[in-house]
């Protein structure tokens, strides 16, 4: 039977919806105590958010700034560490290369930090003396919080941040990258999930792999074989099919074909997953909108190292205005803010074939979506491409002379290969922690269930593998 592309079988124990990293994670799991499931994705390749894809023979890494949450190997209690135990996957094939340093720039302040907590604490000690006393004790209250509980209450940030520090630029530039890489809610957190992002990013710290992306999706879907689990490309989900109450499988966009399992796991996201399942009600417009957050992003290939022009930061997350504004934006794309990730400057053992500076802007998924392709939405998309690149080039120091190509995507790639409703990068902005859908035997995994990034995503999988489903056995 093709592991990839072949025929399926009529019934299964489990079947996973997506094959991004919480899927692929879910199924690992499943099929390690012998239940059989199969993965089915809709697209031609694995990863979802984090993919990967080939223009003018060159890799581009789509969604991969930063694999977060990075614990040297044999690190104790640490999620990557978990994760690996979880999956039985040693540390050493991730082969994954540490950061060198990053930044938050904000007016007048730069707060650097690396993958030792002790520099971003330092810096904040410098930068704002009144509130270093009030950082550690944040810093307590976070490492005390069990970020990682299904069922944990639902709190906003700001205020929480707000108890523990007074100083108001200093909570901005905590959130900036935290929001960037996690937040589905405007101008804010859930604390539960400002928590998880700050243990990823400044506890814990960024690597990349030795390969991008694919070397990850390659290492899941060989280990998703060797335990006897199975995927299927260009296999989309139509309807998921329950009766009384009970999930009993799938409807595929291909031919109609039924494929029958007691347990649907669906990591397409929680409205997308009541858009496929009649049997779930509509969630609330108040309570639970869709997510209204998308990005575009443009990846410059250059003739040069960045660290030849200067470019000698890994990621540098900025805001150039008094306030830090995180919500859609009104135009195409928001400039006030952004993302800049050089992956060249992460400790590769083998150097990248060509410089590369990627930059990622706030955008608007309505504007974006009402233009007609391929015109006027390629030369939109251009004219947005050299307004990020002349902000970056303002911020860093110029780099376009040396650009020898260069792709960008918009929030309508976004929606094409996720599936996510408004392009919404990281899904609604209410969570289902706890996985339940009201549908027995239909759980949710993945963004929707509120784990975050590469490694949450991959845990969440794993979470609710094991919670619901392999301990019902």
């Amino acid at each position: 039977m093709g592991f990839d592309y072949g025929p399926l079988e009529a019934r299964y124990d489990a079947i996973v919806i997506g094959a991004g990293m919480a899927g692929l994670a879910a199924a690992i799991r499943l099929a390690m105590f012998d239940v059989k499931v199969v993965v089915l994705e809709k697209h031609y390749m694995p990863g979802g958010l984090n993919s990967y894809y080939h223009r003018a023979k060159r890799p581009f890494d789509v969604g991969l700034h930063a694999m977060t949450n990075y614990a040297p190997k044999g690190a104790k209690r640490m999620p990557l560490t978990k994760l690996l135990r979880q999956l039985r996957i040693p540390h050493d094939a991730l082969q994954l290369a540490e950061q060198g340093h990053s930044e938050v720039r904000f007016p007048g302040v730069t707060l650097p930090f690396t993958n030792d907590f002790q520099v971003l604490r330092g810096a904040i000690a410098e930068a704002f003396p009144d509130q270093a006393d009030r950082f550690d004790g944040l810093v307590a209250a976070i490492e005390a919080f069990d970020n990682l509980s299904l069922d944990r209450e639902q709190l906003p940030a700001r205020p929480v941040l707000a108890q523990h520090l007074s100083d108001p630029l200093l909570i901005d530039m905590l959130l900036c990258p935290l929001m960037y890489y996690g937040s589905a809610v405007e101008d804010d957190m859930e604390f539960g999930q400002f928590v998880t992002m700050f243990k990823s990013i400044f506890l814990e710290g960024f690597a990349r792999p030795e390969g991008g992306v694919r070397t990850l999706t390659d290492l899941l879907k060989a280990r998703l074989k060797e335990v006897g689990g199975e995927v299927r490309f260009k296999r989309g989900v139509k309807r998921i099919l329950s009766k009384d109450g009970k999930v009993f499988g799938v409807e595929l966009e291909k031919d109609d074909q039924v494929i029958e399992a007691p347990v649907v796991i669906s990591t397409a996201g929680h409205h997308e997953t009541v858009g496929l399942c009649e049997a779930l009600p509509q969630p609330s417009p108040e309570t639970n909108p869709v997510g209204q957050l998308s990005f575009m992003e443009s990846i410059h290939c250059l003739d040069c190292e960045p660290k030849a022009l200067g470019l000698d930061q890994t990621i540098v997350f900025f805001n150039d205005s008094e306030r830090f504004h995180y919500r859609a934006a009104e135009d195409y794309a928001d400039l006030r803010s952004g993302v800049i990730c050089m992956p060249n400057n992460y400790r590769h053992q083998t150097p990248l074939e060509e410089g590369l500076v990627r930059i990622t802007s706030i955008a608007n998924f309505a504007k974006w979506a009402a233009l007609e392709k391929p015109e006027p939405y390629g030369e939109v998309k251009e004219r947005w491409r050299a307004a990020q690149a002349e902000v970056a080039a303002k911020l860093l120091g110029e780099f376009r002379e040396h650009v020898v190509y260069h792709d960008t995507f918009t929030p309508t790639t976004i929606l094409h290969f996720t599936g996510h409703q408004n392009g919404a990068i990281y899904g609604a902005p209410t969570k289902l922690t706890d996985g339940l859908t009201g549908v027995d035997g239909l759980f949710l995994a993945g963004t929707d269930q509120g784990f975050l990034g590469i490694v949450g995503a991959m845990l969440s999988g794993i979470s609710i593998a094991n919670a619901r489903v392999l301990t019902a056995r």
